[in-house]
């Protein structure tokens, strides 16, 4: 039986991808990380792309896991091909969803405006409760305005170079919804084309939210590219 490892998406964490890890239990054996500083898993770190691949390279290594399936949704997507382009050994395929690859100033200001605890409270406050519920090891509020923070500074240099996409060697296949109002279809695109063995892949009727997605779809998906 193959391994697979779940990544969840930024202001995430591993509890949401419980239903997707539960129709995947019996095609692979899964595994599913939290980065450091959501849900569980606590933090005194600022928030970094980097750390977070450390986060997941040092799971791999306490696992003694090589050679696996990594789904990662949104930022947990950017992380495993990140790892990737430096340690290719640990992947036998890379499947994201919804990654977002454009990061300028400009489009990391317009992320940033989506990311105000206190205006989240009073427009969105069944949000506000679910994150607050679903981050038990520190503040949502804390834990948001470090996402914030890691945002700005993707979009002024810490971004990844086209460069180190271009050394990924292992096996991709980019996803994206057709109602994704985050990523982009071109951006998408454009990173398909900068590794050496990926593939494209539009999900019909699909946003960028993973709440929202069809989660057998996206298994069978899975199931289908692994």
């Amino acid at each position: 039986m193959k391994t697979i490892l779940l990544l969840h998406g930024a202001l995430g964490a591993a509890k949401q991808l419980d239903p997707l890890s539960e129709l995947l239990k019996n095609d692979f054996e899964v595994h599913c990380l939290e980065f450091e500083g959501h849900g569980q898993t606590p933090s005194e770190k600022p928030f970094s792309i980097d750390g977070f691949v450390d986060n997941l390279k040092d799971y791999l290594d306490e696992k003694n896991l090589r050679n696996i399936i990594v789904f990662g949704y949104s930022m947990g997507g950017y992380v495993a091909l990140k790892l990737a382009a430096r340690n290719p050994d640990y992947f036998e395929k890379i499947i994201t969803l919804g990654t977002k690859f454009h990061w300028t100033a400009e489009a990391a200001e317009k992320e940033v405006q989506y990311l105000i605890p206190e205006k989240i409270e009073v427009k969105l406050p069944a949000y506000a409760a679910m994150l607050e519920g679903l981050h038990r090891a520190s503040s949502w509020k804390t834990m948001m305005q470090k996402t914030a923070d890691m945002m700005l500074r993707l979009g002024n240099g810490e971004a990844t170079s086209d460069e180190l996409f271009k050394q990924i060697v292992v096996p991709c296949c980019l996803c994206l919804g057709d109602k994704d109002q985050m990523v982009s279809r071109d951006e998408t695109l454009r990173i398909t084309k900068l590794i050496s063995n990926a593939e494209f892949e539009l999900l019909e009727d699909t946003v960028h939210p993973i709440d929202r997605v069809d989660v057998a779809r996206l298994a069978a998906l899975i199931i289908k590219k692994s």
